[in-house]
């Protein structure tokens, strides 16, 4: 008998980790610096994550941290569909492009990214990438990174008003530093107290399509910088950000896990418990279909 008590409470176990309140995730890789697919699942389930979105590499450069393509999102998704989905994607500048990206829009991506490659941001090529998401009623998530990846970041708001039916999500360095309206481009991690009103502040104010994804150290930074900008900025923007937490680590909820830091600065500095709840979970439900849960 207590052999078969313990069997059940094994199977029990992912069920019992997760947080009484659902999380979803938005951002997370297969290959992650080397990290297991087994520890992957074993990471987002220790979190408290109930549904987790895959984003693949495409063809080439594994988005800088050899992150794995869109076959091993998929086979993941597949495998657990009740905790993982999947995005398509692949470099926006070759003759692939749009084959690649429907293949697996046709196959069950819920959205192509995270784009992270270098061309202009406001370019043909994400106008390409914007025209197959608007046919397919997918959102993107592009990685802005001055002198590397989408540039030109002050130009991104032709492309919003040329495709105001797609749903863009920011993430990354450039994205986060633009919250300040003294932001030095070439600073990836300021420290500063923020200016409220910078290029992010802006678009995420003036473009119905336009949200942001928390993740990365560059999603935390935004708020450990100046907490009390933080608190003001999540409650303002409260309909527009969304928990990723792109995050490498084996070990979740230890003090070095990225994703769970992120998480607890969110509780910690929301200034509503609704807007907590928002930025946690809602906010990905509502946009992205196929996250509901």
């Amino acid at each position: 008998m207590q052999s078969r008590r313990a069997f059940l409470a094994s199977l029990a176990a992912p069920v019992l980790a997760q947080s009484p309140e659902l999380i979803i995730d938005i951002h997370q890789h297969t290959s992650y610096s080397g990290r297991s697919d087994a520890e992957l699942i074993a990471h987002q389930r220790d979190m408290g994550i109930a549904k987790t979105v895959l984003l693949p590499a495409g063809s080439k450069y594994g988005l800088a941290a050899g992150a794995g393509g869109n076959d091993t999102v998929v086979a993941i998704a597949h495998e657990y569909p009740k905790e993982y989905a999947f995005f398509a994607n692949e470099l926006p500048d070759i003759p692939e492009t749009r084959p690649v990206l429907e293949k697996y829009l046709k196959m069950g991506a819920i959205g192509i990214g995270e784009q992270k490659f270098p061309v202009e941001a406001d370019s043909k090529y994400v106008d390409l990438v914007a025209a197959i998401a608007r046919e397919y009623q997918v959102p993107v998530i592009l990685h802005f990174e001055y002198k590397n990846y989408n540039l030109g970041f002050e130009n991104f708001s032709k492309v919003l008003a040329r495709h105001p039916k797609v749903n863009f999500i920011g993430h990354a360095q450039t994205w986060w530093g633009n919250i300040d309206r003294n932001h030095n481009q070439a600073e990836m991690y300021p420290k500063t107290p923020v200016t409220p009103g910078g290029i992010t502040d802006r678009l995420l104010s003036d473009y119905p399509n336009m949200y942001g994804d928390m993740s990365a150290s560059s999603g935390l930074n935004s708020m450990l910088r100046d907490e009390a900008h933080a608190r003001e900025f999540l409650g303002r923007h409260q309909d527009k950000l969304i928990f990723g937490s792109d995050c490498s680590d084996r070990h979740a909820n230890g003090p070095d896990c990225l994703g769970s830091k992120i998480i607890a600065a969110i509780r910690r500095l929301a200034p509503e418990k609704t807007v907590e709840r928002k930025i946690l979970y809602g906010n990905a439900s509502k946009l992205i279909k196929g996250l509901q849960l």
